[in-house]
């Protein structure tokens, strides 16, 4: 049930240059779901629409939204400045999430390239949770591997890195390659150059891949058609060959779209 609530700021701080972690208490946690994301509001009324952040984490007590995301614009770099017990205007839950049952008791690659690494966070915590043998293959630019240590907490990660830094120099399927790793599913977040890749890679070794797709969002709602792809079926909404990510999506099976 997507809603506009009220949320509270309960902790922020920088983890790498330009990019924040913040915790919100709110209660869209109860429903959050792996590869959802919510809409956060800007004070500033100037900047009428809500900015589109994945879900990072979602606390036990399903009280707490943690979001990790990258200083972009006027919007979110006003965030960066919120402090502790500042009330938020979130929308939420918005989107479709990853199949987490799919994952149950295989081996699951998760790839996500720099802030697309966020929300594979609650999708390692949930796969653990179904017996799945979780691989966290993570992709930045340079030593800042932000989340690194929370991901250790579910299951083996590796790590790429655009400079050479850290693990292995290049990206996500560099890594992949160089280690030898292999999967029965694929799920992943990252920038569309990486997605075209990780489906074209799933599609020559025959593995199901869950991609979610990053792209400007205007409403996060599906009113606009501000965020459409191009899929392989008709969509039942508009009667052509598209999906709007922010509802259909984000999270779409890799030969479903067309990217």
């Amino acid at each position: 049930m997507k809603q506009k609530s009220t949320g509270i700021v309960v902790m922020q701080r920088e983890i790498a240059p330009s990019i924040f972690d913040l915790w919100i208490r709110t209660e869209l946690a109860k429903e959050a779901k792996p590869g959802q994301f919510i809409g956060v509001f800007p004070k500033d009324k100037s900047t009428l629409l809500p900015r589109p952040i994945s879900i990072c984490e979602v606390n036990e007590a399903r009280t707490e939204l943690r979001i990790v995301y990258r200083i972009a614009g006027q919007g979110t770099a006003e965030f960066s400045k919120w402090n502790t017990g500042e009330e938020v205007q979130v929308l939420g839950v918005l989107g479709n999430g990853f199949p987490v049952e799919e994952g149950k008791g295989k081996r699951i690659i998760l790839m996500g390239g720099g802030i697309g690494v966020p929300p594979m966070l609650q999708l390692a915590k949930a796969l653990s949770k179904e017996a799945a043998e979780v691989i966290c293959v993570m992709g930045y630019r340079d030593e800042k591997t932000f989340l690194k240590k929370d991901l250790e907490q579910y299951g083996k990660v590796v790590i790429a890195t655009e400079d050479g830094s850290v693990g292995t120099k290049g990206n996500v399927l560099d890594a992949i390659r160089e280690n030898g790793l292999e999967a029965d599913v694929i799920m992943a977040c990252g920038p569309m150059p990486m997605l075209r890749a990780i489906k074209a890679f799933a599609a020559e070794k025959q593995i199901p891949a869950y991609i979610s797709l990053e792209e400007h969002m205007a409403c996060g709602v599906g009113a606009c058609l501000g965020c459409v792809v191009k899929t392989k079926e008709v969509d039942h909404h508009s009667h052509v060959h598209n999906a709007r990510i922010c509802t259909d999506g984000p999270v779409f099976e890799a030969g479903e779209v067309e990217i």
